[in-house]
């Protein structure tokens, strides 16, 4: 009796262990596709790329293993400099303005008061949406070098003489910084958006029985509660300026690679790689790349973390 007591009650279980390992196999299988994809063209060549920044190879024949040799060949490169001076000062130009703006607008777009916010809302993500190709068109009309360009023609109400945008030093770097701005401040304006729209309207409230005008209000309550959003824009704006290559590539076409006014850091180991064939100092820039991405992303989270722990003690 106690043997066949002991046979039903294990045969529940096994069909309990069996039921829940089909149900992991098909989870994994679910899941599986995306891993796979991600393995072969996000991680295999991630790592493929680390163990070319120790070789020496032209992508033909054998390669020869160079040690350390790629990167002090990168370090020692002015033009690596220049490329990554580029990268910063543009990446300022173009992300400051539009983190700024976007708070802005998205307060503005939150307003109660204002109508057709729907139609203002698609407007302004549009330029996210739009083709490079067709951007970098019109960016291309408007700072043209003519002196009959709509660029020139508007600091000519300034006094100023016309600018050659495509070769000066600072009109190219303009001319690009402009162009990220406008792509990708209305994706951060609904970023904002959808944080001003989770903060709870009670909020409001009391500070305007407390006697807070709408600027203090700005100030003092929707900054603050929007801290998480603005903390991921600037997390992802930052990434993004230091890999900036469609914008300056397609603004200035088959001059991008031969000129050291606009050239960037991904521009710079794309030109070692595929017009230079050195494939171990371009995998050297990335893995260098990497670091300073890194090393930013490092810088945002100790300051956000910093600012936490200082809450946590008052």
């Amino acid at each position: 009796m106690e043997l066949a007591r002991d046979q039903k009650t294990s045969i529940p279980k096994k069909k309990k262990r069996s039921e829940r390992q089909k149900d992991m196999l098909s989870g994994y299988l679910y899941i599986a596709p995306f891993f796979i994809i991600f393995a072969i063209i996000g991680l295999y060549p991630a790592l493929f790329s680390i163990y070319l920044a120790f070789q020496k190879w032209s992508g033909f024949g054998p390669m020869e293993f160079a040690g350390l040799n790629n990167f002090a060949i990168v370090l020692q490169d002015p033009l690596f400099w220049k490329s990554l001076y580029n990268t910063l000062i543009m990446g300022v130009l173009g992300t400051a303005p539009q983190l700024i703006v976007g708070i802005v607008l998205a307060y503005f777009l939150n307003m109660a008061a204002v109508k057709f916010s729907n139609f203002f809302r698609v407007t302004i993500f549009m330029p996210y949406i739009t083709s490079m190709v067709a951007v970098a068109l019109v960016f291309g009309v408007f700072f043209s070098s003519n002196e009959s360009s709509l660029a020139n023609f508007i600091i000519g109400w300034f006094g100023m003489d016309p600018v050659n945008w495509k070769t000066s030093e600072w009109g190219a770097k303009i001319a690009i910084s402009l162009m990220v701005f406008w792509r990708w401040v209305g994706y951060n304006t609904i970023i904002y958006l959808a944080g001003l729209q989770s903060i709870p309207k009670d909020l409001y409230e009391a500070a305007t029985i407390d006697g807070a005008n709408k600027i203090q209000q700005f100030f003092h309550v929707t900054i603050p509660l929007l801290k998480p959003f603005i903390v991921l824009t600037v997390f992802m704006s930052t990434v993004g300026a230091m890999q900036l290559f469609a914008e300056p590539t397609v603004f200035l076409g088959g001059q991008a690679f031969n000129r050291d006014e606009a050239m960037t850091v991904v521009m710079y180991l794309y030109r070692d790689a595929f017009n230079l064939n050195s494939f171990g100092t371009a995998s050297a820039t990335a893995v260098l790349l990497l670091i300073f991405i890194v090393a930013i992303a490092g810088l945002n989270t100790w300051l956000t973390s910093g600012k936490k722990a200082k809450r946590g003690r008052i």
